[in-house]
């Protein structure tokens, strides 16, 4: 494909509609690196990060993909240095505001999930307000996994049911996959057709640990902050080899 036809709003001719991944997640990973190869410092990296993941909301709209979730600061990421942390927490309360009428515009709906309730007064009242105005829009489920943990979002659930059946509102025999997941932050969501990481680490980080159990794994050597439309369509392209199976074996 042309750069061309990338930019397009059209989907391009060599994917395959119908083959799409419903959901995509994306651990957006190697912003800090970036900066380092320009010597610029980190949080340039993040700043241009959000370019990229403008552009990539955009994609999925225009291309069809209906849900689309990012990995933007994990419970583990409050080790960082204070500095960064504090810019980051400040880029996400910018970047929402700024970027929130033009979400509404495009009929994109956003939600956040992690706990919502350590970050800043301040940011969780950007984060009430979006994901009010935007509640009702279908054209993209944008979700954004923030002082999110896999492991911290499976111990929650755990705890909710087990409360649940301690004041006898709930038989243990009743607990299956479905009720279990009814307790997740991802309640809402079906889980991930497609986890696409950049920056060629080979590892999920404690992201969406109990959703990912059949989901397709694209690892590219790109930083987040180059992952234009080309390589999301590589991506895709990938993809749609992909014989999905989900633990079972073909008959034909």
């Amino acid at each position: 494909m042309t750069a061309k036809q990338l930019l397009s709003r059209e989907l391009p001719a060599d994917l395959d509609r119908a083959l799409l991944p419903r959901h995509v997640a994306v651990i957006m990973d190697g912003n800090g690196r970036w900066a380092k190869q320009r010597g610029l410092p980190r949080i340039m990296g993040h700043r241009r990060g959000v370019d990229t993941l403008k552009d990539l909301i955009r994609c999925c709209k225009d291309w069809g993909i209906q849900a689309l979730t990012v990995y933007a600061f994990s419970t583990e990421n409050w080790g960082r240095p204070a500095e960064e942390v504090d810019f980051l927490m400040m880029l996400f309360e910018k970047v929402l505001r700024r970027e929130l009428q033009e979400l509404i515009e495009e009929l994109v709906r956003i939600r956040f999930v992690g706990n919502i309730h350590a970050l800043p007064d301040s940011l969780q009242a950007e984060i009430a307000h979006a994901s009010d105005l935007t509640r009702h829009n279908n054209a993209l489920n944008f979700t954004v996994a923030t002082n999110y943990g896999g492991r911290q979002e499976i111990l929650q659930a755990c705890r909710a049911i087990a409360a649940q059946v301690k004041n006898g509102d709930l038989a243990i025999e009743a607990i299956d996959e479905q009720l279990f997941e009814q307790h997740l932050y991802t309640r809402e969501l079906t889980d991930p057709d497609l986890i696409i990481r950049t920056s060629g680490e080979m590892r999920v980080s404690n992201f969406l640990l109990w959703q990912i159990a059949y989901a397709e794994l694209y690892v590219t050597e790109t930083l987040w902050p180059e992952f234009d439309r080309a390589a999301f369509h590589q991506a895709l392209m990938s993809y749609q080899k992909r014989d999905r199976r989900y633990g079972k074996v073909r008959t034909k």
